[in-house]
């Protein structure tokens, strides 16, 4: 019987996300908003209409999909788009993690939150959610040097994140404790960026082999799924490791006219699940204690994307109009940031209460509203492209 729910769960879920599909074709709202929404009114906020075992399901399928996310992201970073939009993409993705940083946590200091808690939430506000943003690009079909640009610097500022939390973690935590987080973050990184090379140079020479030009649907799956499968075994990044892997196949793959089609074609049904259990497993009630500081932190994070996006952008050199687009596009945060506040309340006990419901929190503002945010700004730079196109 349990089975049967779980399937009809599934099955359930799986035509809301045809339905949100639909509504997202004829409101142009981005697909990951309206997925995630439905999955608030059916989930524990709304409507419970979603079982436990259902719910259980989201941790694996978070994996699977996030994997093949980064695959896709890591393909993007090919030597022809680094030379075009290196510059850019470096100066952005590095500017955005420090003046998110100091932004939030010098506002939350500023209006009196505890020292070591101020940090820590303004670190884990430079997570940005790859998935979102890779998705919003994906629906619209919009490529340009924005989109390019953008998609490099999701590929990597996470790193620069992860990094960065570290760091300000070995800040706060008791003395003594200091290289616990900078053992971490080396094992953490590069461990994922050792396993990523060891799985991608041998994929790069070996897919694709079977059916000339790209590796067949059961290659690309495997090497996906293998890869988050080592990284979870060795307690590395899943995220940097297929990154890196996707990579190292797209830059080295010398017999493959495209590495990863096979892996597009079956990631839409992964990803609608995870949008959909994401939403389904918020539970809202839990976040009133800590509206004031939730909404303080979503405001001072949407101020430090703006400033440090600009910033960033005018040191990377890219045209004067895409400047202010680029911190508005990358505002989606989502399971890195969960992540990141769950590491942090095992250092600071004492802020568990405040920090974790508060990147809950500002999880789900910025997963409903920020993929529109950034389908605004894609179609901007389309619409600037359209207006100096020359007349055929």
């Amino acid at each position: 019987m349990d089975q049967a729910i779980l399937f009809i769960t599934f099955g359930a879920l799986f035509m809301g996300g045809l339905a949100a599909e639909h509504i997202g074709r004829l409101t142009r709202l981005p697909r990951v908003t309206i997925l995630l929404l439905f999955g608030i009114l059916v989930g524990r906020s709304g409507l419970d209409l979603v079982p436990p075992e259902a719910r259980a399901w989201f941790e694996p399928m978070t994996v699977v999909s996030l994997s093949m996310v980064a695959f896709l992201l890591g393909a993007d970073l090919t030597r022809k788009k680094l030379a075009q939009h290196g510059r850019a993409i470096l100066a952005i993705s590095l500017a955005i993690v420090l003046g998110t940083t100091l932004i939030v946590w010098g506002g939350l200091l500023a209006l009196g939150l505890d020292p070591g808690a101020a940090l820590l939430l303004g670190a884990i506000a430079t997570a940005t959610a790859p998935p979102a943003v890779a998705d919003v690009i994906r629906q619209l079909k919009i490529q340009n040097g924005f989109t390019e640009t953008l998609t490099g610097i999701v590929a990597i500022d996470d790193v620069w994140g992860v990094m960065v939390f570290s760091l300000c973690l070995a800040l706060v935590a008791p003395s003594g404790d200091w290289a616990g987080p900078a053992t971490t973050v080396f094992h953490d990184i590069g461990g994922a960026v050792l396993l990523g090379l060891l799985i991608g140079a041998p994929s790069a020479y070996l897919t694709g082999r079977l059916k000339p030009g790209e590796p067949q649907m059961i290659e690309a799956l495997g090497v996906v799924f293998l890869t988050a499968g080592l990284a979870l075994w060795l307690e590395v990044s899943f995220l940097i490791a297929g990154m890196t892997a996707g990579a190292v196949i797209a830059n080295f793959a010398r017999h493959h006219d495209y590495a990863f089609n096979e892996t597009e074609r079956v990631e839409l049904p992964f990803l609608l699940l995870f949008f959909l259990l994401a939403g389904a497993t918020l539970d809202l009630r839990e976040l009133v204690s800590v509206a004031g500081w939730a909404a303080a932190y979503v405001t001072l994070r949407i101020l430090a994307r703006i400033v440090s996006g600009w910033l960033g952008a005018y040191f990377g050199g890219v045209p004067a109009k895409e400047r202010p687009l680029y911190g508005p596009a990358l505002l989606p945060q989502a399971g890195v940031a969960v992540g990141m506040a769950l590491v942090a309340a095992e250092v600071m006990p004492e802020s568990e209460a405040l920090i974790v419901p508060i990147i809950i929190a500002s999880s789900v503002i910025f997963d409903v509203f920020g993929p529109a945010v950034t389908a605004f700004a894609v179609r901007r730079t389309e619409r600037s492209a359209q207006q100096i196109r020359p007349p055929d």
